[in-house]
């Protein structure tokens, strides 16, 4: 799963999906052993958890890069790779 930012100890990924079933446009955050899966339109959380804190950093970083989920969601599904995202500093 290709990873498009990393900040505050989170990383965020993307599954590619080219060819298989189109799921909601969405990425998976990571912090430690857990992970929370946000839709991009309207950013939230679809599932998982992470601590609070952490979660409202991913979905700040979300909203600010809102369009640049949605060009990478995109590529992936058309087989192609997708560009980094900048961190939230």
């Amino acid at each position: 799963m290709p990873e498009l930012s990393r900040f505050f100890g989170i990383i965020i990924r993307m599954f590619a999906e080219a060819g298989g079933p189109h799921h909601a446009p969405h990425f998976h955050a990571y912090y430690q052993d857990e992970v929370g899966i946000y839709s991009i339109d309207p950013v939230e959380m679809m599932a998982g958890s992470l601590p609070k804190r952490h979660q409202r950093f991913v979905e700040a970083w979300a909203e600010m890069h809102q369009a640049e989920l949605l060009r990478d969601w995109h590529l992936l599904q058309e087989g192609r790779k997708p560009l980094p995202i900048k961190p939230l500093e």
